[in-house]
Formats: structure tokens, C-alpha cells, sequence
């Protein structure tokens, strides 16, 4: 299964593909990744660009903590229904909360703890990102497209097991 991920920004948006039967080989993703405009994702989710390629759609959601927020928030989630309305087939919403959960067991863990998270899952630095003549699996993975990689890599393990421990998510459901 081929899986388009996305981390949604208030203007823009990271994505990339990541197939799931092979996740640990190089390249990482299936034919693309970028970060790129709200209004350019969405014309390429328009046009089926990445459907033919892609079964899933799994997007970050956004959770409510009780705390006022301001309007870079509600722009990510109107940008969010666009993504998936554009979209048109099978989407699941992951919110943050669960992926800092799968990957580093706490609902506390920064950006910075879930990047070393997928580095040790991807088997150490030198093996995982590796260098220029031999790069790894993620040697291209900067920015926001760490998120996106957070995001299938916990979808994927969610999807292969009913419920998991650590945050009570309960398997893949499809729209």
C-alpha cells in the first residue's frame, strides 16, 4: 500500500509518498515529496496527480487542548477538509497526539525526540540518513516531511494491529 501523506500548514503544506509494503528501503517514498503551496497540493489532488500512485490519504488532525488559538490554526483546518475533499477516496485524520505516542511514548515528545525516534526505527544515523554516496532511506527527509514520514510510519503500524497499547487507537477506518 502506497500511502499520500500530509502535515498541513496554515499556507503550506508538506506531503510525500511512502509505501508501506517497503518502508525501510531507499528511496523512502514511492516518486515524490515536497513542501510546497496549499493552493499547488490541492490543484495536484484536484487533478488525480497522486491518486493513481496513492490507495490512502492520511492527514494530521488537529486536536483541541482547551487553549485559545489563533488564526494560523483555523486556516490548517480549513486547508485540511480541502486536502481531503480534493482528494476524493479513502483518507484517515492522525492526530499529533497519537504519533508522539506510537513513536516515543509520551504525549510530551517534541519534534526534535520524534526525528530521533524515526532515526533509531530506521536503524542509527549513519544507516538511516547516511551520506551523500551512500545515502539512506532518509537522507532526504528535511523540515516538515519528518512529520509526514511520523505520520505513515505510525499509520502503518496502527493499521497492522486492532488497538494499540500505548494510545488506544483503534485500527485503520476508511471514509
Amino acid at each position: 500500500m502506497i500511502l499520500l501523506v500530509v502535515d498541513p500548514g496554515p499556507t503550506q503544506s508538506a506531503y510525500l509518498l511512502y509505501d508501506a509494503a517497503a518502508p525501510h528501503t531507499y528511496p523512502l517514498v514511492a516518486s515524490e515529496y515536497a513542501i510546497v503551496d496549499n493552493s499547488v497540493l490541492r490543484d495536484r489532488l484536484v487533478c488525480s496527480l497522486m491518486l493513481c500512485v496513492a490507495s490512502m490519504l492520511v492527514v494530521e488532525s488537529i486536536e483541541s487542548y482547551g487553549m485559545p488559538v489563533g488564526r494560523e490554526v483555523f486556516e490548517t483546518v480549513f486547508w485540511t477538509g480541502r486536502f481531503v475533499e480534493a482528494w476524493g477516496g479513502s483518507f484517515h485524520l492522525l492526530p499529533r497526539r497519537e504519533v508522539k505516542l506510537h513513536l516515543c511514548h509520551s504525549s510530551k515528545a517534541t519534534d526534535a525526540t520524534i526525528r530521533q525516534a524515526l532515526i533509531d526505527q530506521f536503524g542509527g544515523k549513519d544507516r538511516a540518513i547516511g551520506h551523500k554516496k551512500m545515502p539512506g532511506p532518509l537522507y532526504k527527509v528535511k523540515k516538515d516531511l519528518w512529520s509526514c514520514l511520523a505520520l505513515g510510519v505510525t499509520y502503518v503500524a496502527h493499521a497492522k494491529q486492532e488497538t494499540c497499547a500505548q494510545c488506544g487507537w483503534e485500527g485503520a477506518k476508511e471514509a
